[in-house]
């Protein structure tokens, strides 16, 4: 791997159509976010059983596979930047794989929901619930192919100058992955 390109200070990572992707993404989650809001305090004591069914323990757990997640892709934009060419595949697969354990979390929680009764039909707060966190899903599914992009292209020892902007910008959308399930989880699992 070698990187050529020099660092340029003052500006956003990768290009600038992943930055308004972010930022729709982001607005329509806030919109999401609202409309949630809305409905729990419409019916807070329906939303409160609801979300004492949830299961706070794999939730708590999630959380911390993306926020490593996040961390590991961090370290491996830097060790792009800076050459590292040994350090930087192995930093994505870890990214990848916490990416990957969190999916597999997510469906042993909806495997419990299921299993319970439990659908997105059941109440409001389900129905909230199942739409949060599947469109969230869908985010780390993406964002784990993408890092499993870059991870092969970096393995492959192919790294050329150009795919340091494609890795920026795919560390920019796993960042989003993160922050959004930072705002989701107390949303969901934590307000009372």
């Amino acid at each position: 791997m070698t990187v050529t390109e020099p660092h340029k200070r003052g500006r956003l990572p990768g290009v600038d159509g992943v930055w308004v992707f972010i930022g729709a993404d982001a607005v329509i989650f806030a919109l999401l976010f609202f409309s949630f809001m809305k409905d729990r305090y419409a019916e807070p004591a329906l939303f409160e059983s609801a979300r004492r069914t949830l299961n706070f323990s794999l939730a708590g757990a999630d959380t911390l596979l993306l926020i490593t997640s996040s961390w590991l892709v961090a370290l491996a934009v830097r060790a792009a930047k800076l050459g590292v060419s040994a350090g930087t595949p192995r930093l994505l697969f870890g990214g990848a794989l916490t990416g990957l354990l969190f999916a597999i979390s997510k469906s042993v929680e909806y495997g419990e929901k299921f299993s319970a009764g439990i659908t997105p039909a059941t109440n409001g707060f389900f129905m909230w619930y199942f739409a949060l966190t599947g469109i969230h899903l869908l985010h780390v599914l993406v964002g784990t192919a993408l890092l499993g992009y870059v991870w092969t292209r970096t393995r492959r020892a192919v790294f050329l100058p150009r795919d340091s902007t494609v890795l920026e910008c795919v560390a920019s959308f796993w960042h989003l992955v993160d922050l959004l399930w930072i705002v989701l989880f107390p949303l969901l699992y934590l307000q009372r």
